[in-house]
């Protein structure tokens, strides 16, 4: 495999400008940039999610995920047109699913918290909501390959329901919202 990263100081980006894998500059305030480093910050929430002990079972998948994010950043940065293999979101919308089964059905909102690691993954869903906003909104002004934002959609459910099962496994109630 070719080096990617052969020098970290470059000092390319000092103007504020960043390269794009098809060898353009941009600025680093375009909303594609603003969407790919959205999609960084939630790679590291995941990072932190695989160190996570109560998620040892998990950690192989959410390594799998943080390369899919990078798969992600990749179509962006070279604007391809190429979707993310479906085998991917299928595995993404399997592991939702068989966690799903084990849970009790909803019939209000979640408030997030319980174990703090579930509090974690709450947060994790919520960046990976605003970089799934963030991608809608460079969609606009760039074509976006449509599987990256049904990744990112499906990711959040993902999420959503991991959090929900690490409470259910620690037996800790799920708090649900109050309308008092």
């Amino acid at each position: 495999m070719a080096k990617r990263i052969t020098k970290v100081i470059t000092k390319k980006g000092d103007d504020g400008s960043t390269g794009m894998g098809d060898g353009s500059r941009v600025s680093k305030s375009s909303s594609l940039i603003v969407a790919i480093g959205e999609l960084d910050e939630l790679n590291s929430w995941i990072g932190l999610l695989t160190s996570l002990k109560e998620l040892e079972d998990q950690k192989e998948f959410l390594l799998s995920v943080q390369n899919r994010l990078f798969d992600i950043g990749g179509i962006l940065t070279t604007k391809s047109d190429i979707p993310l293999k479906a085998g991917y979101l299928k595995d993404l919308e399997y592991q939702t699913n068989n966690m799903n089964k084990e849970l009790p059905h909803l019939e209000n909102f979640v408030l997030p918290g319980g174990k703090p690691e579930s509090s974690v993954i709450h947060i994790a869903r919520t960046v990976c909501r605003r970089a799934e906003r963030t991608l809608i909104n460079a969609d606009t002004n760039e074509a976006v390959e449509k599987s990256c934002l049904v990744y990112l959609n499906r990711l959040s459910d993902f999420l959503f329901v991991l959090a929900r099962k690490v409470n259910l496994d620690s037996s800790i109630e799920e708090l649900l919202w109050s309308q008092d």
